[in-house]
């Protein structure tokens, strides 16, 4: 499973709590924030939301913020996998990331503390923490705060190796965009393979047998809503490869816990490593945890009874019919969007940008043609509901929000979008986005103003079938 960047902080070394004990601490972090909500804030089918809070504020107000408006919609609160939110922890903080802060100013941080010397040699490295070479920019990247294109630059100077390893990361996240805006939902079944898939929850049986590497990464999920690349491949093969679970109940899982989850490079990432997208699965095994975690098997209560010691059996993967869009894309325009500005003849001016979560960074296109425009963001209710995100996702979005008015007006909804951008302003700038989503609801509303994309390689309509040979593709 491949990701354009990944870092994250230090092991936090502790086991987890019993599942009793996290039970206790869902219910009473449940009660907590639902004694908090306003009520009057759910009765509305789409109404505005008060301004979130600056980062000046602090993670807290983020927190109380979503807690306050957004509590009922999110999903770590019930998700089976142990996400850490304790009543005890101070201003609720645990219900955001350890990590990462939303917004510009923390991308714009993060980026000027790019080094990606050794990236080539170190990028896949898991313990210890000094020893990774991954970079922590993908939740900016994701939320579209830092642009592929302007990473490609920043990699202009590094040595070349390691200059050219990361940019070929940067091409499997453009990959994975291409495959998305032209497939979509279709993402969800298996490209060339199908196989069958149990209703077990591997992850937690392993943490409860005391597999140390699962607990780990577990752990660092917990923390941070974020995992390294290569504990990514480990958790995803384990689900699938090893303990036969549908692969896609364990995708929809880590998605909703990830910070930087999407759908793009998420799904296709779980189908590179469990085999429906190569016919070729991806085994995790002891030998990867002692080569990319060095001494962490010797802390195991299994290191003499290891579960993964050796390689799962080989999976049944039944061939299917192959996606006829891998082949060709009949409608490039779709899926790529505009080349130049699109403004509709004889419509009035814009009268806002509309922002989503693909694209909240102060170099969308849209956003900076306008600057004397305010942003309107709608958190949409009825997809929320649909994916359950972990409360800190919805806080990483709050933060972002909060710190983009403290340079410009930002109007933020929830509800319906179609109905928050009819009622609200009725006419918009926006900047294409290569998700099914938006091009559905951008049909529906008056966006009077359509700016191009800002991709990295701009889809040609070409196969999609091997990323190798996408990427040696010349780009038109």
């Amino acid at each position: 499973m491949r990701h354009v960047a990944d870092v994250t902080s230090s092991s936090r070394g502790r086991p987890y709590p019993s599942l009793t004990t996290i039970e206790k601490n869902r219910a009473r972090t449940t009660e907590r924030i639902r004694a908090s909500v306003t009520p009057t804030s759910h009765d509305a089918a789409t109404s505005t939301l008060p301004t979130p809070p600056p980062p000046s504020a602090g993670v807290e107000a983020a927190v109380a913020w979503v807690s306050e408006h957004l509590a009922e919609l999110v999903g770590g609160l019930h998700s089976d996998l142990h996400s850490g939110l304790h009543s005890d922890a101070p201003g609720g903080a645990s219900l955001a990331s350890s990590r990462f802060r939303g917004g510009q100013q923390a991308a714009d941080a993060a980026l000027a503390t790019l080094d990606l010397a050794g990236y080539a040699a170190d990028r896949n490295e898991v313990l210890p923490i000094g020893r990774r070479g991954a970079t922590g920019l993908s939740p900016y990247v994701r939320h579209g705060l830092l642009d592929l294109p302007t990473l490609w630059r920043e990699a202009s100077d590094a040595p070349r190796a390691d200059r050219d390893r990361f940019r070929d990361e940067l091409l499997w996240q453009e990959y994975a965009r291409h495959m998305y805006a032209r497939l979509g939902g279709r993402t969800r079944d298996g490209l060339r393979y199908e196989r069958a898939g149990t209703d077990v929850d591997p992850w937690r049986d392993g943490r409860d047998a005391g597999m140390a590497c699962l607990t780990e990464v577990l752990d660092e999920l917990e923390q941070d809503g974020w995992a390294v690349n290569q504990t990514r491949m480990w958790l995803a093969s384990h689900w699938t490869v090893r303990a036969g679970a549908d692969w896609r109940s364990g995708e929809d899982r880590l998605y909703r816990e990830l910070i930087d989850g999407s759908r793009a490079a998420n799904r296709l990432g779980w189908q590179w490593t469990v085999g429906t997208g190569t016919g070729r699965p991806y085994a995790f095994t002891r030998w990867q945890v002692e080569r990319r975690a060095p001494g962490l098997c010797s802390t195991c209560p299994l290191q003499r009874d290891c579960p993964i010691a050796d390689a799962p059996e080989e999976p049944v993967l039944v061939a299917t019919e192959p996606e006829p869009l891998l082949r060709h894309d009949p409608d490039v325009t779709a899926s790529a969007g505009p080349t130049t500005v699109e403004r509709e003849p004889g419509a009035p001016r814009p009268e806002a940008v509309w922002l989503t979560a693909e694209s909240l960074g102060d170099a969308d296109p849209a956003l900076a043609a306008n600057p004397g425009l305010g942003a309107v963001f709608v958190f949409d209710v009825a997809l929320l509901r649909t994916l359950r995100l972990h409360p800190r996702r919805l806080v990483f979005l709050a933060e972002t929000l909060g710190d983009l008015a403290t340079r410009r007006p930002v109007q933020v909804w929830r509800g319906d979008v179609v109905a928050a951008l009819q009622t609200g302003p009725m006419h918009v700038a926006a900047t294409f986005t290569p998700v099914p989503g938006w091009r559905r609801r951008a049909a529906q509303v008056a966006v009077v103003e359509r700016h191009p994309w800002p991709w990295l390689r701009r889809p040609d309509g070409g196969k999609l079938s091997s990323f190798s040979a996408w990427r040696g593709r010349p780009s038109r």
